[in-house]
């Protein structure tokens, strides 16, 4: 018991509220300057200055300095998504759906100042792909609406002291998954630093995929965590309802982190297939509960 409690005021202390505050405006602060230090890099590029990058996509338009604190923001929701992790699955990926629908938002602000502004606008590769991303991310934005009403439809019940064990478990995860996050986004960002400043080996088209940094690595690491999370589970219940609803959330991820090694179109249909497929499996799930509910009564 004594082990249990340890790690209950562990994560009540790295989850508090002071810390949570704390990292926030580390995090503004981060966004902020590094948005200030993007545009003046636009802005001496403008005037000639020679840059020893190996790219300069995101230099070409001060729209595109909307991406640097977008990239911090996302770091701080990937935080967010490790503090709710404990409490249910559906709460997970809920918060996973908001995190690829900012990943597009952001692509957008990246891509948006390649826009043609030509009288043959849909012969334009970029064109194309603004509006099939503007159109996803209003019909993901819609699907993570329809996910949540759904989510609050289901039952209330009671936690026992073998799922408060279960909840407790899931802290320690959370815990263990704080530094691995941090030690993910400084490697990744180090990688592509160097992939720029052309130190590495890594060439242009590791610097192209700059959309997928991080994000790539980060949902392989919550496939693993949600399989590990739903294999503890099996010790606490046997009801095939909430295995199944689980075991789709998985796929549901699988096919959210198979979207970041998908270009153009194939992207944000997966995106919203994966969606699309969590969202059915809560509704069956709830069907069933609801039918299973009746029944007893």
């Amino acid at each position: 018991m004594g082990f249990y409690k340890k790690i209950e005021g562990a994560f009540d202390w790295l989850f508090s509220k002071k810390v949570r505050a704390s990292f926030e405006r580390l995090i503004l602060t981060l966004a902020s300057v590094g948005f200030v230090i993007h545009l003046a890099l636009i802005f001496l590029k403008r005037y000639q200055f020679d840059f020893p990058f190996n790219d300069t996509q995101l230099l070409s338009d001060p729209i595109s300095a909307i991406y640097t604190p977008f990239s911090f923001i996302l770091v701080y929701e990937a935080y967010l998504l490790i503090y709710y992790l404990p409490r249910s699955f559906t709460t997970s990926i809920s918060k996973q759906y908001e995190i690829i629908a900012l990943v597009v938002i952001r692509k957008i602000f990246k891509d948006i100042p390649h826009i043609e502004m030509s009288e043959v606008w849909f012969k334009s590769e970029y064109n194309i792909q603004i509006w099939v991303d503007l159109s996803g991310i209003l019909i993901l934005f819609f699907l993570i609406y329809l996910f949540k009403k759904t989510r609050e439809k289901l039952p209330i019940k009671t936690v026992s002291p073998k799922i408060n064990r279960f909840i407790t478990s899931k802290k320690l995860i959370s815990i263990l998954l704080i530094p691995t996050l941090f030690i993910l986004a400084s490697v990744s960002f180090s990688e592509w630093l160097m992939s720029v400043l052309s130190v590495g080996p890594v060439g242009d088209s590791s610097v192209a995929e700059i959309n997928h940094l991080f994000f790539n690595d980060f949902f392989t690491l919550l496939i693993f965590t949600d399989v590990f999370i739903l294999l503890l589970s099996f010790q606490y219940t046997l009801r095939n309802s909430q295995l199944i609803r689980n075991t789709g959330f998985i796929i549901s991820t699988v096919l959210l982190r198979l979207s970041f090694s998908a270009d153009g179109l194939f992207n944000i249909v997966l995106i919203l297939i994966g969606v699309v497929f969590g969202l059915l499996i809560l509704k069956i799930y709830n069907a069933i509960e609801t039918d299973t509910k009746i029944q007893a009564v």
